[in-house]
């Protein structure tokens, strides 16, 4: 189980663990001599779910989704937000916000923080934890929450696996929508794109930068249910929930089938304070080009707000730009990526801005 969706970084543990209960996480902590790593699905991008010589935990094991009532779930730290998706909206209920990609687990995601086109309103997943079950580094099993351990709590949400492994969580449920309806927005600078990303009175919104040929900019506002639609929209398309939730599966089948999947993925991620953060994305794009992208790489720009998540360090009213490049044949290599993931990161910090740490970037550069 060596390498991660990355492509990049790719060493070999010294053991292999497939733990079937929180006990078994806890055992595995406690007898380690030397670094013990969980891993979900390996969605991360430069070796943050592998160990060079240490023990890798594979959380996939643990996938039980246990109880779903009205307002929340709680689930294994294993599961996927599929699995989550597939037991609440049965029952009309949906975790408030969800990634773009489903297929990644909750304990990853939470350890991360877990951004989605709703985080504009909702925060990131981490804000709709309930209570979590956590194996501590000295191998005991506490329950933590807001109101029981809030220190561990908040150490572990956004703390990437640091001070615990998180092995069960209770999350927070709202109503489902029966249908969305999908608006597209076409604007020409990054600062009219942000403008709208705050003002476009809808649920889910997520914006992107293309080439063609020159850069612009598309937001795709999402309605959930019944309502006025947008005004402006160059395009409107009207689906269930669940499909709208799930929209990338198609996508990701065929960038399998070409190949694209399995390439080298060095994203660069990061979050830039909003006063700052046209000026940061126009003079990154000013030198961008298709190659140093490649085939199927994307560019997201969108907006947060993280309610309460210390772990996780952002600047104020922040908007996340994420060069999500793939190193496809013809384009930039996977150093050269790296390389510019570095330049960015730079002239984010030069801003008071931060990295998502799910990224790839050099290690001295962390």
């Amino acid at each position: 189980m060596s390498g991660d969706f990355g492509g990049i970084v790719r060493v070999t543990p010294r053991e292999v663990l497939r733990p079937g209960s929180a006990e078994e996480v806890a055992a595995a902590l406690r007898g380690a001599n030397g670094a013990v790593v969980p891993r979900g699905c390996a969605h991360s991008t430069h070796g943050q779910a592998q160990t060079d010589g240490g023990v890798l935990l594979d959380m996939r094991g643990l996938c039980a989704v246990h109880e779903v009532t009205p307002d929340r779930v709680t689930v294994d730290a294993g599961a996927t937000w599929r699995e989550v998706l597939e037991a609440t909206l049965p029952h009309g209920r949906t975790p408030p916000v969800l990634t773009d990609y489903l297929d990644v687990t909750v304990g990853g995601t939470l350890s991360a923080g877990g951004v989605g086109g709703d985080s504009h309103r909702h925060g990131v997943q981490a804000d709709h934890v309930l209570s979590l079950e956590v194996a501590t580094p000295q191998g005991e099993v506490v329950t933590c929450s807001p109101g029981r351990r809030r220190d561990l709590f908040d150490a572990v949400r956004g703390g990437l696996g640091r001070h615990g492994v998180i092995v069960r969580a209770s999350l927070r449920l709202v109503p489902a929508p029966e249908r969305v309806r999908v608006h597209k927005l076409l604007y020409a600078t990054a600062g009219a794109l942000l403008d709208a990303l705050r003002r476009v009175p809808a649920d889910h919104v997520q914006g992107q930068a293309k080439l063609d040929p020159a850069w612009r900019y598309e937001l795709t506002a999402t309605v959930y249910g019944p309502g006025p639609g947008i005004e402006g929209a160059a395009e409107v398309v009207e689906m269930p929930y669940g499909r709208f939730a799930d929209r990338m599966r198609p996508d990701v089948e065929e960038l399998i089938r070409l190949g694209e999947w399995a390439r080298p993925h060095p994203w660069g991620i990061v979050f830039l304070p909003a006063r700052h953060a046209a000026a940061v994305i126009e003079a990154t794009l000013a030198e961008t080009t298709a190659a140093d992208i490649g085939l199927s790489g994307v560019i997201l720009i969108s907006r947060l707000s993280v309610l309460g998540v210390p772990a996780l360090p952002v600047p104020p009213d922040p908007v996340m730009l994420a060069m999500l490049r793939t190193a496809s044949p013809g384009a930039a290599g996977p150093d050269a990526m790296l390389e510019a993931n570095r330049r960015l990161l730079e002239r984010a910090r030069a801003v008071g801005g931060t990295r998502y740490p799910i990224d790839a970037v050099p290690q001295e550069s962390r």
